[in-house]
């Protein structure tokens, strides 16, 4: 992880605690509770499932990197936390959030090719004026006070890869992992780093089952009431571990030397395998009905 993210505006200003983030979006469910209740939304996990895709969808015609498409996911949740997405057109958002991003991670895109592809994706919610994403590009920077530099976990990942032994399959699903966790709270709530470990640790014990998510979930639970012990202390192991067992080993005796904050770690886990087991439920075409039932009835989309 880069140095100075201690002294960014993401750990200054746009890391919160879960009270304070759930105080935020109520006071924003408060401001508009008619709002609100006229057009009821699915669970935000659910919205946030829908908007990456749609994102994957618009980066794909652009062949844009994941890191560009991870910034774009972090903007719109900062805009989120700070308007109701009620009075915005989600579609005109998303494609703002990716035109913005693609400048800030050095791969601009023109704008009225943006407008153009996000035309072709969602025709009945974007317009051919590129004044739109325009303005609406000066509301984002506008809400989220011009910091826009965004630290994101893959770079720890990559620094630790050799550090644990992880072999490219580990890394490659802790990448993904990592992709994930950009449909949960947990940018706003933890430091990258916290994250990258997280998702070292899952890829290290996830398994494509429910039983591996089990799996998962027991063994957080176990590291957080349990004290960390090196590999090379008695009671730490018995037999000849396999190789997996050793990764594990690895990253718990590295935990026990480092500053990492367990339980912040432990929480991150908990919240990634909740959020696989919910989107076990998603309904793309709910996602898509009640979005448009308030971007057409408030002529959002004009």
């Amino acid at each position: 992880m880069a140095a100075d993210y201690w002294a960014s505006t993401q750990r200054r200003h746009w890391q919160f605690s879960r009270e304070a983030l759930a105080e935020i979006r109520q006071k924003l469910e408060d401001d508009d509770r008619a709002l609100v209740q006229q057009y009821p939304l699915p669970d935000r996990r659910f919205l946030s499932h829908f908007f990456n895709l749609q994102l994957a969808k618009l980066g794909k015609k652009f062949m844009i990197r994941q890191q560009a498409l991870a910034t774009a996911q972090i903007y719109i949740r900062r805009f989120y936390s700070k308007v109701e997405i009620r009075r915005t057109n989600p579609y005109l958002v998303l494609a703002t959030a990716f035109y913005l991003a693609c400048k800030m991670e050095e791969c601009p895109q023109h704008i009225r090719m943006v407008v153009s592809e996000s035309r072709q994706l969602w025709p009945d919610f974007i317009i051919s004026d590129v004044s739109k994403l325009g303005e609406c590009e000066f509301y984002l920077i506008s809400e989220m006070n011009s910091q826009l530099i965004i630290h994101h976990p893959y770079r720890t990942l990559q620094s630790l890869q050799n550090t644990l032994s992880m072999a490219q399959d580990d890394t490659s699903l802790a990448w993904s992992i990592i992709n994930d966790h950009y449909m949960t709270d947990l940018p706003l709530l933890y430091p990258p780093h916290v994250i990258a470990v997280t998702a070292i640790f899952l890829a290290l014990t996830l398994k494509p089952t429910q039983a591996g998510l089990q799996a998962a979930a027991s063994t957080a639970a176990a590291l957080s009431s349990t004290t960390l012990m090196p590999k090379d202390q008695p009671g730490s192991g018995n037999g000849v571990l396999n190789t997996q067992q050793k990764k594990v080993q690895n990253l718990v005796s590295w935990l026990a030397e480092g500053e990492i904050d367990i339980q912040s770690a432990v929480e991150c886990s908990q919240e990634i395998i909740s959020l696989y087991d919910v989107l076990e439920q998603y309904n793309e075409k709910t996602c898509k009905e009640q979005i448009g039932r308030f971007v057409k009835a408030r002529g959002l989309e004009k």
